[in-house]
């Protein structure tokens, strides 16, 4: 059955990438979390989509010119809704403290945000900050960046690995060439316009964003293995349908 995938937690209904946005993904008891991994100019892991702050916050500047107590003291609710002010960006680490301590079941997506700026060592700090939890969840790695994906490639060998892309021919061949990637996450504009070949796609298609009921319904119809979406408890409600 096709997966539902919350896209930086319930981005459509909560501040993206925030625990609020992870805690109401987790109330509705979604199949799968999709989150955004950055660094610090101080090395720390922070959860957050932008290579910049200015669209979620009250600051500006980018992520890697600011230390983890510059990137705190940042209101990262209000610019959403007034009842979210003062909401932080989180730790990457403090995101995997919620999965653990609600004992979440589903798939954590983590993309690692290389996309923009090419961050070094984050693959290994990620892999090594998850060895610290007890997460009764499995994983996924994915990223746009292609030796990002490599270098997670040679790290490890037992989390599933997605190649991300909106249009990209160039990354799909890289998915198609490597055995240890298992799907690829397109943008659903590609699912629209290749129908055709979804079915003897060999990997799993996972696309972002399907928001209205129109592309989820699409999704489930294509038996695609899962899709990212911005309204997890409405596309919870749409999978009961199927």
């Amino acid at each position: 059955m096709t997966l539902v995938f919350a896209h930086r937690g319930s981005k459509g209904t909560h501040p993206e990438n925030t625990i609020p946005a992870f805690e109401e993904a987790i109330r509705v008891k979604v199949d799968g979390i999709e989150l955004d991994v950055q660094l610090t100019k101080d090395g720390e892991m922070v959860v957050i989509h932008d290579g910049d702050v200015e669209r979620t916050t009250n600051g500006n500047g980018l992520i890697k010119d600011l230390t983890l107590k510059e990137v705190k003291e940042l209101d990262a609710g209000s610019w959403f809704d007034s009842s979210f002010e003062n909401e932080r960006i989180p730790l990457f680490s403090e995101v995997l403290a919620l999965l653990e301590d609600k004992k979440y079941p589903g798939i954590l997506n983590i993309e690692i945000k290389t996309d923009e700026y090419d961050y070094e060592g984050i693959e290994l700090k990620i892999i090594n900050c998850l060895k610290e939890f007890d997460l009764a969840c499995n994983l996924v790695f994915s990223s746009f960046n292609t030796e990002t994906m490599e270098r997670m490639m040679s790290l490890d060998n037992v989390v599933s690995k997605a190649m991300i892309m909106d249009h990209s021919v160039r990354k799909i061949n890289f998915a198609k060439s490597h055995d240890s990637i298992s799907a690829i996450h397109p943008s659903i504009e590609w699912v629209k316009q290749n129908k055709e070949f979804i079915s003897s796609f060999e990997k799993k298609i996972r696309p972002w964003t399907a928001n209205t009921e129109e592309d989820m319904a699409l999704c489930f119809n294509l038996n695609l293995d899962g899709f990212h979406t911005d309204f997890p408890e409405k596309a919870m409600a749409e999978k009961e349908k199927y």
